[in-house]
């Protein structure tokens, strides 16, 4: 039933990401997430921005995502780095893993898998769910205006967060 409508929702869902990373990109601090060259569609199952507490100053990022709720705006600082989940660690020291790939193999497999960019990602993104992006374009003011909210009282949330 739901596939009769996918076509208008991710039209609306493209349509709002686009001016919503309008209105972010105006304010220090947040970068939207570029749609690059070549790319002609985006699904937008989630709506991603780096944020960088230097520009709200230096309120940490768990703050600015508790401030965000406070104001109406769910979100969640996403994946953490996949390379350092501990399954990882256990996985490479199994038996079966140790006798596919041998040691010295899997000694570098840290090493190899270390992705310092993805590791700043990580600690910079604030997702927002795609049903975020499915309503009226009042939606989207909505959450630019409760970010400039924050950074205009980032001193005073952060005092109060301590």
């Amino acid at each position: 039933a739901q596939m009769s409508r996918i076509e208008a929702q991710a039209t609306r869902r493209e349509t709002n990401a686009a001016y919503l990373s309008t209105q972010l990109a105006r304010i220090p601090g947040i970068t939207p997430a570029k749609m690059y060259p070549g790319v002609t569609r985006n699904a937008y199952h989630l709506y991603m921005f780096r944020y960088d507490p230097a520009g709200f100053a230096g309120l940490p990022r768990a703050a600015f995502l508790k401030a965000l709720k406070a104001e109406g705006v769910p979100a969640s600082s996403g994946y953490s780095p996949l390379n350092k989940e501990p399954f990882l660690a256990a996985t490479f020291a199994s038996t079966g893993y140790q006798r596919i790939y041998g040691a010295a193999t899997l000694a570098s497999a840290t090493e190899r898998s270390r992705t310092p960019q993805n590791d700043r990602l990580c600690e910079e993104a604030v997702w927002l769910t795609q049903t975020m992006l499915i309503g009226p374009r009042e939606d989207m003011d909505h959450i630019a205006e409760a970010v400039h909210r924050i950074q205009k009282h980032a001193d005073q949330i952060a005092r109060s967060s301590n």
